[in-house]
C-alpha cells in the first residue's frame, strides 16, 4: 500500500511537470526566437540559439514606435483598471448592502453585457467614437473596456462583500461610523484578496485586448497587441522582431502579477494575527 501511494505521488508530480512544461514552452520558444539570427529562425529547428543575437530587439525598437505602443497599453490598461475598481467596488457594495428595488434584475442585466460577443459592439462603438471625436484616443478604449470589465468586476466583488458578515457593518454604524467609513475601513480591507484578483484580471484583459484596439485606434493610441501586426509585411513575417516585442510586452504583465500577488497574500492574512 505504501508503494502504491508512492507511485500515485510520482504520477501526480510527473503529470504536474508535464503540464507546467507544456504551458511554459511557448513562452520559452518566443524567448529563444527573439535571440536567434533571422536565417536560423527559418532554416533549422534548435531548442537553443547557436549565438545570442540582440539585433531583433534593436531593430524592433529602433524607430521607437513599438515603445510608444507599449506606453499606450500601460496607460489604457492601468486607467481602465482604476476606473473599474472604483466603480465596481461602489456598485458591488450597493448591490450587497443596500436594498435596491429590482436589484436582482439589474444585476442580471449587467452580467448579460459581459456575455455578449464583443463583435456585435464594433459598428455602433465605431460610429459613436467617430461622432464624438474620440477615435484613436486613450479615452475611447478605457471607456469601451469598462463595458466588459465592469460587470465582471461587480460580479466578483459582490460575492466577496456578501461573504463579509453584516454584523460588522452594524457594529461600526453603532460606533458612529458612516456608510463611507464602513466601506473604506471594513469592507475594502476584508475584501482585499478579491479586489486584487479583480484588478489582475481586469488589467490583463485590457492589456491583451486586440479587437477593439484594432478598430478604434489608428496610430496615436495603438496598443502593443495591435503593434505586433506591423511585423507582418507583404514580403514576409519578421518573426525575430515580433518575438522580441512579445517578450518585452510580457514584462509589465509579470511585474503587475508579482505586485498584485503580494496584496492577495496580505489580504488573505488580514486580521489573522492580533
Amino acid at each position: 500500500m505504501y508503494l502504491n501511494k508512492k507511485i500515485r505521488k510520482a504520477i501526480f508530480y510527473l503529470t504536474l511537470i508535464c503540464v507546467v512544461m507544456a504551458t511554459l514552452f511557448p513562452i520559452y520558444w518566443v524567448f529563444v526566437t527573439s535571440l536567434k539570427p533571422k536565417k536560423e529562425i527559418l532554416e533549422e529547428f534548435r531548442l537553443l540559439p547557436s549565438e545570442i543575437y540582440f539585433g531583433n530587439y534593436i531593430e524592433a525598437f529602433s524607430n521607437r514606435q513599438q515603445l510608444k505602443y507599449l506606453i499606450n497599453s500601460l496607460i489604457i490598461a492601468s486607467m481602465n483598471t482604476l476606473l473599474v475598481l472604483m466603480l465596481g467596488t461602489l456598485a458591488a457594495y450597493a448591490f450587497s448592502r443596500v436594498n435596491l428595488y429590482g436589484a436582482k434584475h439589474l444585476f442580471f442585466w449587467l452580467i448579460t453585457n459581459r456575455m455578449a460577443p464583443p463583435a456585435i459592439f464594433i459598428l455602433p462603438l465605431f460610429l459613436i467614437a467617430t461622432t464624438v471625436h474620440l477615435l484613436d484616443t486613450h479615452l475611447i478604449l478605457i471607456l469601451v473596456y469598462c463595458v466588459f470589465n465592469l460587470p465582471f468586476a461587480i460580479w466578483l466583488l459582490k460575492g466577496a462583500i456578501d461573504g463579509i458578515p453584516k454584523e460588522l457593518d452594524e457594529a461600526a454604524l453603532i460606533d458612529g461610523s458612516s456608510s463611507w467609513g464602513v466601506l473604506t475601513k471594513i469592507i475594502v480591507p476584508l475584501a482585499k484578496p478579491s479586489i486584487a484578483a479583480t484588478a489582475l484580471l481586469t488589467w490583463l484583459f485590457a492589456w491583451n485586448e486586440y479587437l477593439f484596439a484594432m478598430i478604434l485606434t489608428i496610430s496615436k493610441a495603438r496598443t502593443i497587441t495591435t503593434g505586433l501586426t506591423e511585423f507582418v509585411t507583404v514580403v514576409g513575417i519578421k518573426y525575430g522582431e515580433m518575438a522580441a516585442v512579445s517578450m518585452v510586452s510580457m514584462v509589465p504583465a509579470f511585474l503587475f502579477l508579482f505586485f498584485v500577488q503580494r496584496h492577495i497574500v496580505a489580504g488573505l492574512t488580514f486580521g489573522a494575527v492580533d
